[in-house]
């Protein structure tokens, strides 16, 4: 399994040449995202939805809501359950990792209980997860 962190799912909802190479060239096609991504990526597009400040701007936020709508319903979300949970208790207290934000430690709990491949172009904070695979597909 593979897991799309939210700037590998920017990337491929905006057409991004790597990421779609990488993502037919796989052997397993179980591809999905985590339920953080799923709430990073809405409440960015609420919030430039909301924000908009004259009717052009407002039918583009509302378009783009939608498209992100329709990627999202097209890739499986995982959510936190009890397992994701358990690692997120081990890795929260994990000194270093502090530094690299909450909702960075909640998707690398849901990729390490799933045995998945963190796919993300932040390698730099995610290297310091033990035991996570990941992959950059962008660069």
């Amino acid at each position: 399994m593979h897991i799309l962190d939210t700037d590998t799912l920017t990337h491929l909802h905006a057409g991004h040449p790597n990421v779609i190479r990488n993502l037919k060239k796989l052997d397993d096609p179980d591809v999905r995202i985590t339920i953080i991504t799923k709430i990073e990526l809405l409440r960015g597009r609420s919030e430039f939805l909301i924000k908009a400040a004259d009717r052009n701007q407002l039918v583009r936020a509302q378009k783009l809501f939608d498209r992100t709508e329709e990627l999202l319903s097209q890739i499986p979300v995982l959510p936190i359950d009890e397992n994701s949970a358990i690692k997120f208790e081990a890795l929260k207290n994990i000194k270093n990792l502090r530094k690299i934000g909450r909702k960075d430690i909640l998707i690398a709990s849901v990729s390490l209980a799933h045995r998945a491949v963190l796919v993300t172009r932040n390698i730099r904070h995610f290297r310091q997860v033990p035991d996570l695979a990941i992959a950059n597909w962008v660069d």
